[in-house]
């Protein structure tokens, strides 16, 4: 190897090193790591030992009524429970089962063991292909809650192996319904509470934990909660590719900042700043969890699942919460279980302060900026007026487009007329072409910029309509697959506009295009060629256009294999756009006579013939002539050498 080979080599290790060392976890998150993979183990262990105590017992409990002779182990094993839960171990057995709430939207059950939320139902929404169950967020094993309590034995518990018990159940006149769930204690008056409400009418669940006098069972020092939450998100959709794209781990800062983890690879992200609230999002659902307070030294984790498996995502988050055991201050959570719907989300900051805000709209993904302005202010509350009319949802999208047409119909006139005045400027451009050689390329572009100047020409006016178009065309790309209001919704052959409609599958995956060929999509595409070939008919035939030509008719079939997968809702969409403005161009070709267009342009070259120049078109005609005189000496020096 020669000597840059081995400096290359020398710097790509400094780097890596140099790398290594500024990145490196300093001594306090190092410590923090440790605390919470010891604490965890503790943890861990313990509930081992705990577990298998108690089966014990329930053994021998059995053993003994089938005998009906008591025995001294029994006992013996009691004490080794109290010995291990402290003064929770009436807590360590209890009622295995399950406890229901309800209201018009969603259905919760609360499980005896551990007092968490087991399972969520949306009852206006069905699992696909089911017209009978509701859809279910998730149940039993798929997620799990825990809270750590440190006894004051400086033993570690774990709530969701302590079995709470029901402490009362209300609805008041207005339909909203109250449990508690409490988890005694062997100490008087020692107990906690958890009590959900639900309203009557929501998708939001209140959470709040109630210590009473918990300081006589647990740790002087325990001033934070740490709670470890973790979630299977279930394929609810036919398209998992793209229910696995919009599936994500979002959270928000105490301040209105929103973040996301990686929706494409396993993703971990380690926040020592405040969090508002943490969201296990899918494609049109979530479930989100938000605190009165704040989220402390939060860890989360996103991880994706083999494609084979029945689950997309598994999301887990390991943070703090403020936690008084006096009961002084209780510590209050939120869930929402709900749609991924932009106006449902927005509403829970309606008559808020800005400061709290949740912002849970930035849950539906709406593209860039100027994308997302375009459909919170113009795409979203057209598309809500014209489903408060009833209509059906394909006629909801021809009106969408109708509309978006209109808007921009002066535009696209405008551009048409232009390129009509391009169309009969060619024999002129081509005389041009014809007098000045490709080597003087200076003197062409002049006298086609005179040209264009005297004509009232200006050749980006044709580009135009496709700056305003492009961020109407990417806003409604952004939308229409994110729209919960298309899921379940057929047309025509299309059973369902959120996701593909393929009328051909095969079982080998073709490369780049899968396993089904989409109807909408082969439509969309097809339509598209034949705009193109009618565009391309107005370009001249020369062969600098060849390879444009082929990159024209290129580009629909690339749209075939990239819209392929994508919601038939927004090929249906393309398909109409691209025929309205087929219509369009049909019209303006009719209406444009190339004849007046041509006595306006010579009309107009007159009149600007006999009006004086301005001071700055003198001056760069001036400038202009000054060019060419050095272009040419530059010319004659060159040929003396």
């Amino acid at each position: 190897m020669d000597k840059n080979t081995w400096i290359g080599f020398l710097l790509i290790a400094a780097i890596v090193v140099g790398f290594s060392f500024l990145n490196r976890p300093s001594k306090e998150e190092l410590a923090e790591r440790k605390r919470v993979q010891d604490s965890i183990a503790l943890v861990q262990a313990q509930e081992m030992e705990a577990k298998l105590i108690s089966q014990q017992i329930a053994q021998q409990l059995e053993a003994e009524k089938a005998a009906q002779a008591p025995t001294q182990t029994t006992d013996q094993l009691a004490a080794q429970v109290a010995a291990v839960y402290g003064p929770f171990a009436p807590a360590a057995q209890g009622e295995e089962g399950f406890i229901a709430l309800e209201n018009s939207k969603v259905r919760i059950s609360i499980d005896r063991r551990g007092g968490r939320i087991a399972k969520a139902e949306l009852k206006e929404y069905k699992a696909y292909g089911d017209s009978v169950n509701n859809l279910c967020l998730f149940q039993n094993d798929e997620s799990g809650l825990n809270f750590t309590l440190v006894t004051n034995s400086n033993r570690i518990l774990a709530t969701q192996n302590l079995y709470f018990v029901e402490a009362g159940q209300s609805t008041d006149a207005e339909g909203n319904t109250t449990l508690t769930m409490r988890l005694n204690t062997n100490i008087e008056d020692c107990y906690m509470d958890i009590v959900y409400t639900l309203p009557a009418d929501d998708y939001m669940v209140d959470m709040s934990l109630q210590p009473h006098n918990m300081h006589l069972a647990l740790a002087q020092n325990m001033s934070s909660l740490e709670m470890q939450w973790n979630q299977s998100i279930p394929q609810q959709e036919k398209g998992r590719k793209f229910e696995e794209k919009y599936a994500q781990l979002q959270y928000m800062f105490i301040g209105g900042e929103v973040e996301k983890l990686s929706e494409m690879k396993s993703d971990r992200a380690n926040e020592s700043a405040r969090l508002k609230w943490i969201a296990y999002k899918d494609q049109f659902f979530s479930t989100v969890m938000i605190a009165e307070d704040a989220f402390e030294s939060t860890t989360m984790e996103s991880t994706p699942l083999n494609q084979h498996s029945r689950y997309i995502k598994e999301y887990k988050t390991t943070t703090s919460l403020p936690w008084d055991i006096t009961g002084k201050q209780v510590t209050n959570l939120k869930y929402y279980f709900g749609p991924n719907h932009y106006n449902t989300l927005k509403a829970y900051d309606k008559d808020v302060t800005s400061v709290e805000k949740l912002h849970l709209n930035e849950l539906v993904p709406l593209g860039w900026k100027i994308v997302a302005w375009i459909n919170k202010i113009i795409v979203i509350p057209m598309f809500d007026l014209f489903m408060s009319w009833g209509m059906h949802i394909g006629l909801v999208i021809l009106l969408m487009t109708l509309v978006i047409k209109l808007i921009l119909l002066p535009f696209v006139f405008a551009s048409n007329k232009s390129t009509a005045k391009m169309r009969v400027l060619k024999p002129q451009l081509d005389e041009i072409n014809a007098k000045y050689p490709p080597e003087k390329m200076q003197e062409r572009q002049q006298a086609t910029m005179a040209l264009y100047q005297k004509a009232g020409v200006s050749p980006m006016s044709g580009c135009l309509p496709m700056l305003f178009q492009f961020p109407v065309l990417m806003a409604m790309f952004w939308f229409l697959p994110t729209a919960i209001e298309l899921r379940g919704q057929s047309l025509f052959w299309a059973d369902d506009l959120s996701t593909y409609d393929a009328i051909i599958t095969w079982n080998t995956p073709i490369p780049l295009f899968g396993t089904h060929l989409s109807l909408f999509c082969l439509i969309m595409t097809v339509v598209n060629i034949v705009y193109t070939h009618i565009t391309m008919q107005q370009q001249s035939g020369g062969q600098e256009m060849k390879m444009m030509r082929w990159m024209m008719y290129l580009m629909p079939l690339m749209f075939l294999f990239f819209f392929n997968d994508y919601a038939a809702g927004l090929s249906y969409y393309y398909f109409v756009s691209l025929l309205m403005t087929i219509i369009q161009t049909m019209i303006f070709r009719w209406a444009i006579d190339d004849k007046k267009v041509l006595a306006e342009m010579e009309a107009n070259a007159k009149k600007k013939g006999t009006q004086k120049k301005s001071g700055f078109a003198a001056r760069l005609e001036a400038m202009q002539r000054e060019q060419q005189r050095l272009a040419r000496e530059q010319a004659k020096a060159q040929m003396k050498r």
